[in-house]
């Protein structure tokens, strides 16, 4: 357990509560925590994200893949090009 000076006072000032009123304390830390880690659970998700189209963007048979869909779609755009 952390034992800042901060953190301290804080132990101090709980036991002046009232049982009501560490209930109250308890549940919007609860909630406080729950927040955060849900922040945090998206911060991983994206950094894994992005982690995953890197090691994508340097695969050679997805780059192969991309080539082959970008040199078929090709002519369709330049049809819609002509149209113009």
């Amino acid at each position: 357990m952390m034992n800042s000076p901060h953190l301290l006072k804080i132990e101090r000032d709980l036991r002046a509560l009232s049982l009501e009123e560490l209930e109250w304390l308890l549940e919007l830390m609860t909630i406080q925590v729950q927040e955060r880690k849900q922040i945090s659970n998206k911060f991983t998700n994206v950094k894994y994200m992005k982690e995953q189209l890197a090691e994508m963007a340097s695969d050679l048979e997805i780059q192969a893949e991309m080539d082959s869909i970008n040199n078929e779609f090709g002519v369709t755009e330049m049809d819609a090009l002509e149209k113009l």
